[in-house]
């Protein structure tokens, strides 16, 4: 049992150490977006699933000798590949959906690892069950789960804030070159012990009949239901906080919990989840439809996550009153991982071409309520509930659909433009004229305003939001262009609001990773078309284009990249400023909004000043000069300390920039998004590295 154990724990502490680690290199490539983890999750699921069909055709098929004689060479071919770093060669060169080139880059980089990683469960359970005759392998699976979460939790809170990216990716290789000899040993041993007479047994009453049709396609179902939920609720939070390992690990390990709970002991029971599932259900729609001015957001995050949980054990719960005899396993799992790949292809790929908002969130719950339901369609002893029972679960079912149907209607008829793509879903929404305001045009992401127009002739000229006169982006282009015509570069186009900063003489180049953005602007916004300067935009990632155009010789260069309230870790890491630096002039400036509900950036943008040996300003814009003004804070950064004598910079709402001490610097190899976090107490952070 302990070789068994052992070599199955380390593979699935590995396998799950390994996504949030990768998915941290490749972030910087694919513009930061939280949907690069569904992309992510979508590959790791469908490697999960030829795993699992390797493992259940090796286990069928093959004797135990030749399982062996297959099983050990991929390992040792395996090693070939290590160590994991991806090849520059992946980066993408043009803009618009990057799925396809997420999948091919994790294929190349960590396909074959992976897949035999997670080949190890299944296959190890099946070895332990024919050299231990009558023995229980499920606990093995809780014990995979087990590991995988503990990989998980200690990714964020251990590994990523003290060890560099390189050296993670170093130490894993090595630790997936140990798990290679002990599997190796582990399928010696297990050949070793299994004589020929052993191997097959097809006339063993005691296994009973193999499972129905029917029972593997709502095994697949279930496991659909747990997948689409795990990935649509971590959408759902990270469209408004950081899309980092921190808050994805979280529901991931949550979901993860779900399976050690159902396959370890008799923790689901139904009279407890089945109360608890119809509160979470209900929970639901208040999170999409009515929480958009929650203030406290980590209320709403823990009863997400709440949700989730229930929500997963009861799909998990019921997998698990279903699984079949020990002979059955392999075919067990191997419907188990169809339904996880089926809910993240629907997720990651399906769901952004088909629907303009996130509708799969409320599917997968109006899904859970249908599948559960299902479950309970006959009783214990597997005879038919009473007619009333059955149609009343219907009905009940049948109006919680019509409820999220509704909802999801009215909630789409608020905007008069919903679109979607890889980046996430922009809304687009006409607000009425007030005492103090004119009618308005708001651009959405999330719950954050990318910019509002003003339904007034000549709206498209008249600077709004955060971008009005006591901004900090303002004041510097006001400086800036006191002296004559300028060059102007801004990271994230949003509605277009700062192009009516710009002049006729200026020129004003945007660096726009979303397609769907300039469509939108060149639709339903003013401010490009109406702006006199020399405009251009490039599409693509900021940083990305950046580095592949020549130097822009800017006088000026803004970084106003945030999808909702996420945080653009690699448009703030040591090397990215190296870039800016190269496009701008020797007394050029740059401006970085760093407004953000949940984090402090300020520590980050002023180490990342002092590397470079700049100076720099916070302005506090309360917004109190128009009533169509948003409250922001804005750093501005320059090479020449006397830039900041000028008259815009000398009233008590600029502050000089503020170290703080210890604060190790962000790059490409290392950040820590712990430290700082508003959200979280001192004296965690305090505790933590």
């Amino acid at each position: 049992m302990p070789i068994y154990a052992v070599t199955i724990f380390l593979s699935a502490f590995l396998l799950f150490q390994v996504q949030p680690l990768i998915a941290k290199f490749i972030l910087p490539w694919f513009g930061g977006s939280a949907a690069v983890w569904s992309a992510t999750l979508l590959f790791f699921q469908l490697v999960l699933l030829g795993g699992y069909f390797y493992a259940h055709l090796l286990i069928r098929y093959f004797s135990p000798k030749r399982q062996l004689q297959v099983h050990g060479p991929l390992l040792a071919l395996s090693l070939i590949t290590l160590p994991i770093i991806p090849s520059a060669y992946w980066k993408p060169s043009a803009s618009g959906d990057p799925t396809l080139n997420i999948l091919l880059l994790l294929g190349a980089t960590v396909g074959l690892p992976y897949m035999l990683l997670s080949s190890t469960s299944p296959l190890l359970q099946a070895w332990y069950l024919r050299a231990k005759k009558g023995a229980i392998p499920y606990r093995l699976f809780a014990l995979s789960n087990f590991g995988s979460m503990l990989a998980l939790l200690s990714y964020p809170l251990l590994i990523e804030p003290r060890l560099t990216l390189g050296t993670q990716a170093r130490s894993w290789s090595a630790g997936y070159a140990l798990f290679a000899l002990v599997c190796a040993f582990a399928g010696w041993r297990s050949a070793s012990s299994i004589s020929g007479a052993e191997v097959r047994e097809p006339n063993d009453t005691a296994a009973g009949t193999p499972p129905s049709a029917a029972s593997m396609v709502f095994w697949v179902a279930l496991g659909a239901c747990a997948s689409v939920l795990l990935l649509s609720t971590t959408t759902l939070l990270t469209q408004n906080v950081a899309p980092i390992p921190l808050l994805w690990v979280v529901p991931l390990s949550i979901y993860l919990l779900s399976f050690i709970f159902c396959f370890e002991g008799h923790v689901y029971q139904r009279f407890i989840f089945l109360p608890l599932l119809i509160a979470a259900l209900a929970l639901y729609p208040y999170a999409m439809y009515k929480s958009e001015n929650n203030e406290d957001i980590g209320k709403m995050i823990a009863a997400l996550c709440a949700a989730l949980f229930v929500c997963c054990m009861v799909c998990h719960g019921e997998l698990a009153l279903r699984k079949p005899h020990p002979r059955y396993l392999t075919q067990f799992y191997l419907m188990v991982s169809i339904g996880g790949a089926a809910g993240g292809f629907f997720v990651a790929f399906l769901a952004p071409h088909v629907f303009p908002t996130y509708m799969e969130l409320p599917i997968a719950v109006g899904g859970c309520a249908l599948l559960a339901a299902f479950a309970l369609w006959n009783d214990d002893a597997g005879g038919p509930r009473p007619i009333w029972v059955r149609y009343s679960m219907l009905i009940l079912v049948a109006g919680f659909l019509v409820y999220l149907g509704r909802n999801e209607r009215a909630d789409q008829k608020y905007y008069i433009l919903n679109a979607r793509n890889f980046y996430g879903v922009l809304h687009v929404r006409d607000d009425p004229p007030t005492d103090n305001t004119p009618a308005v045009r708001v651009l959405v992401h999330g719950t954050i305003n990318h910019g509002t127009q003003l339904l007034v002739p000549n709206g498209g000229r008249i600077p709004t939001s955060y971008f009005g006169r006591g901004t900090g982006i303002a004041r510097a282009i006001a400086a800036k262009g006191d002296h004559g015509p300028i060059r102007i570069g801004i990271l994230g186009l949003g509605a277009g609001v700062t192009a009516s900063l710009a002049r006729a003489g200026d020129t004003l180049h945007y660096y726009e990773i979303n397609p769907l953005v300039p469509q939108i602007d060149s639709k339903m916004f003013e401010f490009f078309r109406a702006c006199p300067a020399d405009k251009h935009i490039f599409l693509g990632d900021g940083r990305l284009v950046l580095e592949r155009l020549p130097s822009e010789q800017l006088d000026f260069l803004a970084m106003d990249a945030f999808t909702s309230d996420s945080v653009p870790i690699h448009l703030l890491t040591r090397e990215a400023y190296q870039i800016y630096v190269r496009h701008l002039k020797p007394d050029g400036v740059l401006a970085i909004n760093i407004s953000n509900r949940y984090m402090d950036l300020e520590p980050v943008v002023t180490k990342g000043a002092q590397d470079i040996g700049w100076s720099g300003v916070t302005v506090y814009d309360d917004a109190s000069l128009e009533p169509f003004y948003t409250s922001s804070t804005w750093m501005v950064l320059s090479p020449k300390r006397e830039f900041f004598n000028h008259q815009y910079f000398q009233d008590p709402s600029v502050e000089p920039m503020k170290a703080t001490p210890g604060f190790r610097a962000w790059t490409d190899d290392y950040s820590n998004i712990v430290k700082i976090s508003i959200s979280l107490p001192p004296w965690l952070k305090s505790i933590l590295p």
